[in-house]
């Protein structure tokens, strides 16, 4: 399957019927399964009036405890932004997919990864962050978006699927689970859902309006509390050759998919590097990167922009190993051969 077309049908399976959004390129694939499959199995495809109008009808749906989702690739997120913080301020679980192209402004239809920084530190106003799940392959975007759907649940928090746009666009074979989960059975367990009382309980109410200073500050101290432990417990990442690594190379998404064969011919080389991947992007796998700078002497941060993920990645080692930037921009890819240029080149250093 397509990239774009395994997270669609993996929502579906994950016991997503509520799909509203808008079309962009490179994430129109999306929009364009949901609208043929959604009126088959009784769900909902609504294609909005602008994004902004998209992000409000997930509220409106997640409110419900429904599971409801959007899709968009990067200047349709900027105007996703308020709704996202709205959805964070009211604790609301929904799955927002950004399937990344250039920027800023309209850039360019190309793959990027230049939303990082505006996914991972909470995309909108107000302190808040959103789980973010980072796929390398049609499988992970499969398997990653059910795994939005659960954590965005447990931790009542949006959850974000990230991906570049050579991820949504890509063909690979893809293994989807042939259970489905029953929609009627994502209402179960959410007490806080606006389902209708029955006048059995109390009135639930969705708001992120708290005009009490005090009440707001303890509001958002208990949200920092979830993250941490979101920070704790959920972090996602692979190893790759790092045993007797001496360079980490530190990449997500299709930079990292090239980094594996440069690392390969790397050490064909005598260079020993290997790879720690994120697979969350939110919250950002700090504690193997400390071990690690505590074995090697360099960083490699391999990425489509202009070295966001380096900021993170001497944020997590405390700046005590360099960090070193291999980096396209503007829809560019480095080829296997440049990433290997620029590992041998750190090596010698």
């Amino acid at each position: 399957m397509k990239g774009n077309e395994a997270i669609a049908e993996a929502a579906i399976r994950a016991g997503c019927r509520h799909y509203f959004g808008y079309p962009i390129t490179p994430q129109t694939e999306i929009a364009a399964y949901m609208a043929k499959r959604m009126p088959k199995i009784g769900g909902t495809f609504l294609q909005a009036e602008s994004e902004i109008a998209a992000i409000n009808m997930v509220y409106g749906c997640a409110s419900t405890g429904r599971r409801a989702m959007t899709s968009s690739s990067s200047p349709g997120l900027s105007l996703k932004a308020e709704g996202i913080s709205y959805l964070a301020g009211a604790d609301l679980p929904a799955l927002i997919v950004n399937v990344q192209r250039g920027g800023p402004g309209l850039g360019g239809i190309q793959p990027s990864q230049s939303d990082y920084f505006f996914m991972t530190r909470g995309p909108g106003h107000g302190d808040f962050r959103i789980i973010v799940l980072a796929p390398a392959s049609v499988q992970e975007m499969a398997d990653m978006t059910r795994l939005a759907f659960e954590l965005g649940e447990k931790y009542r928090m949006p959850a974000m699927l990230l991906a570049d746009g050579t991820m949504g666009q890509m063909m690979e074979p893809v293994e989807l689970p042939e259970a489905e989960i029953d929609p009627a059975d994502v209402v179960k367990g959410k007490p806080w859902a606006v389902t209708g009382t029955q006048m059995k309980r109390v009135h639930n109410i969705v708001n992120s309006l708290y005009l009490k200073p005090d009440e707001l500050e303890r509001t958002n101290i208990e949200r920092f509390e979830r993250y941490a432990k979101v920070e704790k417990d959920e972090c996602l990442w692979e190893e790759y050759m790092m045993d007797d690594a001496e360079i980490c190379v530190v990449s997500c998404g299709i930079t990292a998919r090239v980094s594996k064969n440069a690392i390969v011919e790397a050490r064909k080389r005598g260079v020993k590097v290997g790879m720690i991947r994120p697979k969350t992007l939110y919250p950002f796998p700090k504690a193997p990167l400390m071990a690690a700078a505590e074995k090697v002497k360099a960083f490699l941060a391999v990425e489509l922009n202009m070295g966001q993920m380096k900021e993170d990645v001497e944020l997590a080692v405390r700046c005590s190993r360099p960090v070193a930037t291999c980096n396209r921009v503007g829809g560019m890819i480095p080829s296997a051969d440049e990433v290997t240029e620029a590992i041998v080149a750190l090596a010698q250093k």
